[in-house]
C-alpha cells in the first residue's frame, strides 16, 4: 500500500475519466520515423581530437604572471630564440602573453588545406585573453603526429573589468575562447571507403528491434540480403555481389532510409533540478493508492509577562507554543491497468502538482511494481 498526498489523490481520481476521454479520440497521423544515419555511426567514418600548445599574445597586460607561470616563461624564450632573439639571460617581465591549450576535432575525411575551428583555453593565471593572438600552434593527435596548425586572432564570449579598490565584474568565461576557421589541416586521414566490401553500421542506442528493423529496411530498398543484425548495437553491410555502385553509392542508398526507433520503458529523474523525463511505452498498472496525510503545526507565540507595581520582580518573555495535529482521512483510489503514464502526468499536471511531488509519486508507484518500466536516477 502506497501513501500519498491529498492532491495526488484527486489526480488519481481523474485519470479513470481522462483515459476514457481519450480512448476515442482519433488515432494521430502517422509519423515518419528518423533517418538511419541520425541512429547510427558507420564505421570508420568519425572526427578525431586534436591537442597543442601555444602562446596568445597581445593581451593588454591580462597574461600570465611570469613569475607565477615558468611554463609561460621558458616558452616565451624558446619562441624568441627560434627568431633569433636572445633571451635566455634578460629580464622577461610582461603580462601581454599567455600559455593556452588548443584543442579541435579534425572531421572526417577533411582534405588537406582545409579549415577547422579550434578553441584556446587558458593554462596560467591569466585574467583574460581579449584582443589576444594565437601564434602558430601544432596541433596532434593521438599518436604523437601533427595534423593541423593553428593561428589566429581570438573570439572571447566573456569579459572581465576590476578596478584599484579591488572590486571586480566578470560575465562569462573570459579565459577561454574561439577561432573560426583558425587551424589548417596539414595531413590526412586515409580511409578508402568506396573499396570496402563490408561496413559496420553503430546504433548509437543499442537496441534488438531497432538492429533488426534497420536491417530489414535496408534489405527491403537493395533487394537483397545485405544487412544483418550482429548484435543489439551494430548491423553488419555487406555489398551484394550483383550491386552495381561502390561501397560510397551503397551508403548514399541507405542512409536516408526511414526506420522506427524502439527503445525500453524508462524514466529519467533529476532529483537535484526535480526534472522528470520518460518514454512513451511506460505503462501504469492496476493499483489501489491509500490517502493518508498527516500534518504537524507548531505555530510560536510568546508573550510578555509584565510584574506587579512597586514589586521587586522583572519582565520576562514568556513562551507559547500551539501544536495542531491533522491526519486526512481518505480511502482507496484504484488506478486501472493499462493506463499510460502520459495520462497519469497530464493529470497530476492539471492540478498543479510540482516535479519534486510527481517525482515521489512515481517512486512510490514503481515500489509497488504500478509501472512497468525502468527509474534511473542521476
Amino acid at each position: 500500500m502506497v501513501q500519498m498526498s491529498r492532491v495526488a489523490r484527486s489526480a488519481l481520481l481523474a485519470v479513470a475519466s481522462l483515459a476514457a476521454l481519450t480512448a476515442p479520440l482519433a488515432a494521430p497521423e502517422a509519423w515518419a520515423g528518423p533517418r538511419i544515419k541520425d541512429i547510427a555511426d558507420f564505421e570508420g567514418v568519425r572526427e578525431n581530437q586534436l591537442v597543442g600548445y601555444g602562446l596568445v599574445v597581445g593581451l593588454a597586460g591580462t597574461g600570465d604572471s611570469l613569475r607565477n607561470s615558468p611554463f609561460t616563461r621558458q616558452s616565451l624564450a624558446a619562441m624568441l630564440e627560434r627568431l633569433g632573439v636572445n633571451a635566455q639571460n634578460g629580464n622577461l617581465n610582461t603580462r601581454n602573453v599567455a600559455a593556452v591549450m588548443v584543442t579541435a576535432n579534425l572531421p572526417a575525411f577533411a582534405a588537406q588545406g582545409s579549415r577547422i575551428d579550434v578553441t584556446v583555453s587558458a593554462l596560467g593565471d591569466a585574467r583574460s585573453l581579449a584582443g589576444g593572438q594565437l601564434l602558430v600552434t601544432p596541433l596532434m593527435g593521438a599518436d604523437q603526429q601533427v595534423y593541423a596548425v593553428a593561428q589566429g586572432p581570438l573570439a572571447i564570449g566573456g569579459f572581465a573589468a576590476s578596478g584599484q579598490s579591488g572590486s571586480s565584474v566578470t560575465r562569462g568565461v573570459p579565459t577561454a575562447g574561439r577561432i573560426a576557421s583558425g587551424a589548417l589541416v596539414e595531413r590526412e586521414l586515409h580511409f578508402d571507403i568506396a573499396a570496402q566490401q563490408e561496413l559496420r553500421l553503430s546504433l548509437r542506442n543499442p537496441d534488438f528491434t531497432t538492429a533488426q528493423r534497420i536491417a530489414a529496411a535496408i534489405n527491403a530498398s537493395i533487394g537483397a540480403e545485405a544487412a544483418r543484425a550482429t548484435n543489439p548495437g551494430a548491423v553488419a553491410l555487406h555489398r551484394p555481389d550483383g550491386y552495381a555502385g561502390d561501397m560510397v553509392s551503397l551508403v548514399g542508398q541507405i542512409e536516408n532510409l526511414q526506420v522506427e526507433v524502439d527503445s525500453p520503458a524508462r524514466i529519467v529523474i533529476d532529483e537535484s533540478s526535480g526534472i522528470v523525463v520518460m518514454g512513451e511505452n511506460v505503462k501504469v498498472s492496476t493499483v489501489a493508492i491509500a490517502q493518508g496525510n498527516l500534518t504537524i503545526s507548531i505555530q510560536e507565540d510568546p508573550f510578555v509577562s509584565q510584574p506587579a507595581p512597586l514589586s521587586r520582580g522583572t519582565t520576562q518573555v514568556v513562551p507559547s507554543s500551539n501544536i495542531q495535529v491533522q491526519e486526512d482521512q481518505g480511502g482507496l483510489v484504484v488506478v486501472p491497468g493499462g493506463v499510460q503514464l502520459r495520462q497519469l502526468v497530464n493529470g497530476l499536471n492539471a492540478l498543479g502538482v510540482t516535479p519534486r511531488d510527481m517525482i515521489s509519486i512515481l517512486q512510490a508507484l514503481k515500489a509497488a511494481g504500478a509501472i512497468q518500466a525502468e527509474i534511473e536516477v542521476m
